[in-house]
């Protein structure tokens, strides 16, 4: 594709100037040549009329005319020559008219293109604004100066927009803040109560396996305080960006997940081919391990498998985890990518996550420019694929 062939509003103002201008032209031009062809019609006209009978003379503009000759044919060809050379003369004037007339057209476009770019030149200053904004740089603002326009007018609408913006932007960064630090603090506090009355070897048995319950109750809260601090900060949009190899990430992931994965009887496999991407290497590792994890929790008692693979395709690098695992109804897959949603089949006091995981996933994919799909199996599991620009 050409960018340049794209029909912005300057090309459309620049082709609406040069044409109005070149239809003038025409029909100016017209005009011209009819009063022109009038005007020498009745300025040809001979003033006067030969009685003698035979004229003698000679003519190098008009050959007809040349010898002796009857007054009457001598009349007759000197109206043809006067015609012939109005003729050329009215071409010769065409000709050099619509030669006038195309480089005056050149120069109207060219013109009509310099002037719709300073009218417009307000628009190409909201447009990168924007652009800057849609980055996570809310400091930015138009400021636009000049007339009191219509464009003035955009301009200061979208720079009070950008201001509540900003003021409601900056007060979710205060409450993630703040809710990071008063969530964390007592459950760590909690986490270190109870590791060291495990460590009492003294402690009664009741009481060191009421100490282990609340220990995995602290740490699942933990993990939700977690993921939902994730799932926050991963709904921007990214603006530091580096190359990052969705193949390594995916290996990273599985062999965090291999442990349990083992545990559970499941089996990892998978071909990941270098499949390259610009993004933040945290996240990205962040959405391939939710994905194994999930893969591997949500998966059968005997005989699973976890299929992680990468592929770099035109355009964009794909990550794809298919697993076994129970039936999911098509209607419910959607449903998953919600905050805290699991299948029906599973109970909320499950010990396989908080439900963010999949969101996470999505919101990270969003903030790279990307996509997440999921899809079930006919035998049961989910086929997840997420798709980042390259």
């Amino acid at each position: 594709s050409y960018p340049w062939l794209r029909p912005t509003i300057r090309i459309r103002l620049t082709l609406l100037y040069g044409g109005m201008f070149l239809i003038a032209g025409m029909v100016l031009l017209t005009i011209i040549y009819l009063l022109a062809a009038q005007a020498l019609h009745d300025g040809n006209e001979l003033p006067f009329r030969l009685l003698n009978a035979r004229v003698q003379l000679n003519s190098d503009r008009c050959p007809g005319l040349t010898g002796t000759m009857p007054s009457d044919d001598f009349m007759d060809r000197l109206v043809a020559c006067s015609d012939e050379q109005r003729r050329m003369a009215l071409d010769s004037l065409l000709r050099r008219s619509l030669l006038a007339l195309l480089g005056l057209a050149v120069a109207a476009f060219a013109f009509g293109y310099v002037m719709a770019g300073r009218v417009l030149s307000p628009l190409g200053r909201i447009t990168r604004t924007a652009r800057q904004v849609a980055g996570s740089d809310l400091h930015k603002r138009i400021e636009l100066e000049g007339p009191d326009d219509e464009l003035k007018e955009l301009s200061d609408t979208f720079d009070d927009m950008l201001d509540r913006l900003e003021r409601a932007f900056s007060a979710q960064q205060r409450f993630v803040g703040n809710a990071s630090h008063e969530l964390r603090t007592p459950l760590a506090i909690n986490r270190t109560l109870l590791e060291v009355q495990l460590a009492d070897p003294g402690a009664p048995s009741e009481v060191q396996q009421l100490a282990k319950t609340l220990l995995a109750t602290n740490e699942r809260s933990e993990q939700l305080v977690e993921g939902l601090l994730l799932l926050a900060r991963s709904e921007n949009e990214l603006v530091d960006r580096k190359p990052v190899d969705l193949s390594e990430v995916a290996s990273q992931a599985v062999e965090q997940v291999r442990g349990e994965a083992q545990d559970k009887g499941v089996e990892l496999r998978g071909v990941r081919q270098p499949a390259y991407t610009q993004g933040n290497g945290v996240l990205l590792e962040r959405v391939a391990l939710n994905l194994v994890q999930n893969a591997v929790r949500y998966n059968l008692r005997e005989g699973g498998w976890v299929t992680v693979s990468t592929e770099a395709q035109p355009g964009q690098a794909v990550l794809v985890v298919e697993n076994t695992g129970p039936v999911v109804p098509a209607y419910e897959v959607d449903n998953l990518f919600e905050p805290f949603r699991r299948l029906r089949t599973e109970r909320t006091g499950s010990d396989k996550g908080v439900g963010l995981g999949l969101s996470i996933v999505r919101s990270v994919a969003r903030a790279h420019g990307g996509a997440v799909t999921a899809g079930p199996r006919e035998d049961g599991g989910l086929v997840v694929r997420v798709a980042l620009p390259v």
